[in-house]
């Protein structure tokens, strides 16, 4: 496979032919992990989210760059909403990333389709190609809605939580469930009015916490925070290399548990759209001569002989 000696050279074409297929060809996929697998889970992932609008893609853009300069090689995959007319990803962020794109990260954009499941498995293979391919870190940019934030923290080594004070409801912002979850809290964009009042505020309601986050100011305008920013992430690679072991077994758990519901899913979809029980049941159901939990009993007990 020539594909796997350009990855591995860290390709450009190669590992963004190699991220699509993750994405659109469960197959294809499966036939290259199998082949990189035991080549993967070394680099170091740091999860960054937050409310829509903290400008997160510009500060990946500059951080990446810093990062750079301390002698990592980060990889940057930004999950966005889908675009519903193609179902592929919205590339306003690449536009934003340029000058990271410069100076040799990768970056991509993967489109979340909506799906929570279908993130986790398109994501987690698309890491391991970037790991394959010798990045480290992974930097992985989530849209901040909701659901996708703690299954980034799941997937992720570090999570950086951007906040900015133009998001107004802040303190609102920061009690819904993103208090748990960072490793380091950011108040971005922070030339701005009202910084010093969020920062002060995200102390008082997180720092305290057994967990001791690190809290940090940065501006992308006046480009400053964002070495310290850059400088504490490298650290911290250093720090989470310890735990990511456990870390990594319980997620190879979750991995290989989505892995198994998912297949007997699948099979059992096809069973039922062939099998003669379920339509005679159905049938019953929509007469009504059976209610809907008996009817479902009576067919699971029949698949699961």
């Amino acid at each position: 496979m020539d594909m796997l000696v350009d990855l591995k050279k860290g390709k450009r074409g190669a590992i963004a032919k190699a991220i699509t297929i993750m994405e659109n060809d469960q197959k294809e996929a499966k036939k290259i992990i199998k082949k990189i697998f035991k080549d993967t889970g070394n680099s170091i992932i740091i999860g960054i989210t937050g409310p829509a609008g903290a400008g997160k893609s510009s500060l990946i853009n500059k951080t990446a760059v810093e990062m750079k300069k301390l002698g990592t090689k980060p990889a940057v995959l930004a999950i966005d909403p889908t675009s519903h007319v193609t179902g592929g990803a919205i590339l306003g962020d690449r536009v934003r990333m340029t000058e990271s794109t410069d100076s040799g990260t990768f970056i991509r954009s993967i489109a979340s389709r909506g799906a929570t499941g279908a993130v986790s498995r398109s994501l987690r293979n698309s890491i391991r190609i970037l790991e394959y391919a010798g990045f480290n870190p992974i930097i992985i940019e989530s849209v901040g809605a909701g659901q996708t934030e703690v299954e980034i923290s799941n997937i992720a080594d570090i999570t950086v939580v951007v906040f900015n004070p133009n998001t107004g409801d802040s303190i609102q912002t920061i009690k819904a469930g993103l208090t748990e979850i960072g490793d380091i809290y950011l108040v971005n964009k922070s030339d701005l009015a009202g910084t010093n009042q969020l920062f002060d505020a995200v102390r008082d309601f997180i720092g305290d916490s057994v967990r001791n986050p690190t809290i940090l100011k940065t501006s992308v305008k006046k480009n400053s925070g964002i070495t310290l920013f850059a400088k504490t992430l490298k650290e911290m690679m250093i720090s989470k290399k310890k735990s990511k072991k456990e870390k990594d077994e319980k997620r190879l758990e979750s991995e290989l548990k989505d892995i198994v519901l998912n297949n007997i899913k699948e099979k059992i979809d096809d069973v039922l759209d062939s099998d003669t029980l379920f339509s005679k049941y159905l049938k019953k159901l929509q007469t009504k001569n059976i209610d809907p939990f008996d009817a479902g009993d009576k067919i699971t007990k029949s698949l699961l002989k």
